[in-house]
């Protein structure tokens, strides 16, 4: 009878609880609770907010803009010429090609997959001789401040896992963006904005968008204080800046000042890296209340500007608009500027779709390439443009000879670099007959990732964070320089 009372003891939550409140039993249970508990405590430079001794090298580029292009253009239709396709077009796709590679099930069911040729006529530009899609004119002035990756491959097929992966490295959701680490490593020059800020622009096409989710540019298991703060269009771009009536700066700041000593003191006994994100938060948002305004204000901008990156750029929200912005957001020394737009998915009527989402950023993309170069700022400036994976060769849906869809092609598809640190008016590897696998030259996405901390001077197996017992790393275990783009 006494052994069996012991027995149900040993099982009781109570008993669990009294045995592990002592010795290694407390750390092992608070690490369960809160594993943030166990995470690095970096030495931060108190200048830039930074980590101490990053850049790990002399950096070629001080800042990056990413314009990410949500849903995933086609490379076929855009960068990628395939002529040899006019005499393939309406022919199953050969199995030595696709070699049993998987597809998505919007196609699997199709009972054919006939090679779709690109209805779009392609040029050549520039000294370097790039070809460029008649939907990209006025990327023809900037082709030789390009650098285009014709290889780019992934493993994610679905959009959400794809651009999960090409914006924190992984393809499950939880881990820090691609900004939240930069801003991490390195931290701001300018401490009245945010080192990390988010722009959005709607779709141009008439196809549903894919949706945009805020973990996008979350800090993951970093301090909260590298996440993303984005930027909304209108009058009122981040919300509660303004004080509320009664208030005045001189209240503003000496109640900020009472909030922060209290908050160094709960820091003090808690060493809760939360805290500190509070303190620091509280502070940006009180300088944001002067900046924010001062950013927004294009009155100082010349009528011609408006004109380089098209009309629409006057109105908020718009991706001429976003990249108008991001040139002032560069200026004033922000880290990491993220732009996404939406609207690339072209399942079906594709040639209608891709050349709306092309009349709305060709002009403005190319705009900010020249408008950085015009003020000495491309040099330092990293740009990158691109989608989350490619396209199909073969149809979805009903092929026409004037209409056609394609499907998501994860095995090699296009993006373009330019500014600090890379190559000017170069193309990188090859693709296959069909578009369909790399032949030479492959860059995955880790690649990619690391070629971007590379150009900003940081080593990626160096940029860690220690978390659940382990360093981790935006290019996890993988990635390689791509030291062919490379100025």
């Amino acid at each position: 009878m006494h052994f069996e009372e012991e027995f149900k003891l040993m099982l009781t939550r109570r008993a669990f609880f009294a045995r592990t409140s002592v010795g290694i039993g407390t750390a092992a249970l608070a690490s369960l609770v809160n594993p943030d508990l166990f995470a690095d405590s970096p030495q931060i430079d108190p200048k830039t907010g930074g980590l101490v001794g990053l850049p790990h090298f002399a950096p070629k580029a001080k800042r990056v803009i990413f314009l990410q292009q949500s849903g995933a253009p086609s490379q076929i239709e855009l960068f990628d010429y395939k002529p040899q396709l006019d005499k393939l077009h309406g022919t199953e796709l050969p199995a030595s090609v696709r070699m049993g590679q998987r597809i998505t099930g919007m196609t699997s069911g199709q009972s054919t997959l006939p090679v779709a040729r690109s209805i779009f006529k392609f040029k050549q530009y520039g000294q370097s001789g790039t070809w460029i899609s008649e939907l990209l004119p006025h990327h023809g002035k900037i082709v030789d401040d390009i650098a285009v990756i014709r290889t780019m491959h992934t493993e994610a097929i679905n959009h959400d896992p794809a651009i999960t992966f090409i914006q924190t490295g992984f393809q499950q959701p939880g881990r820090p963006s691609m900004g939240g680490w930069v801003s991490y490593g390195l931290g701001s020059d300018n401490q009245d904005l945010p080192a990390f800020v988010v722009l959005i622009s709607q779709a141009n096409a008439l196809n549903v968008d894919q949706p945009l989710f805020s973990r996008l540019w979350s800090s993951g298991f970093l301090p909260s204080r590298y996440q993303g703060v984005r930027f909304r269009a209108g009058s009122d771009p981040v919300l509660y800046l303004a004080d509320p009536p009664g208030i005045d700066q001189t209240d503003r700041r000496h109640l900020l000042d009472a909030v922060a000593r209290i908050n160094r003191l709960h820091a003090e006994a808690f060493n809760d890296p939360e805290i500190t994100t509070r303190i620091t938060q509280y502070e940006m948002a009180y300088h944001m209340q002067t900046s924010v305004p001062s950013l927004m204000d294009l009155s100082d901008e010349p009528e011609q500007l408006f004109e380089l990156y098209r009309p629409d750029s006057r109105k908020p929200g718009t991706y001429a608009a976003n990249c108008l912005l991001a040139r002032r957001l560069a200026e004033r020394g922000v880290r990491f500027i993220q732009l996404y737009h939406r609207g690339w998915d072209q399942h079906n009527d594709l040639p209608r779709d891709i050349s709306l989402q092309c009349q709305g950023v060709d002009q403005a993309s190319a705009a900010l390439i020249l408008d950085l170069k015009q003020r000495n700022l491309l040099g330092d400036t990293l740009v990158i443009w691109g989608g989350e994976f490619g396209r199909t060769v073969y149809c979805q849906g009903q092929l026409t000879d004037t209409n056609y869809g394609r499907d998501h092609h994860p095995r090699c598809f296009s993006v373009w670099m330019a500014g600090g640190g890379i190559k000017r008016g170069v193309t990188l590897g090859q693709t296959d007959d069909f578009c369909y696998n790399v032949v030479e030259d492959p860059v995955h996405i880790h690649d990619l990732q690391a070629t971007i901390l590379h150009c900003l001077g940081i080593d990626h197996t160096r940029l860690t964070y220690k978390y659940q017992g382990r360093h981790q790393r935006l290019t996890d275990i993988a990635g390689n320089v791509v030291t062919k783009i490379l100025a």
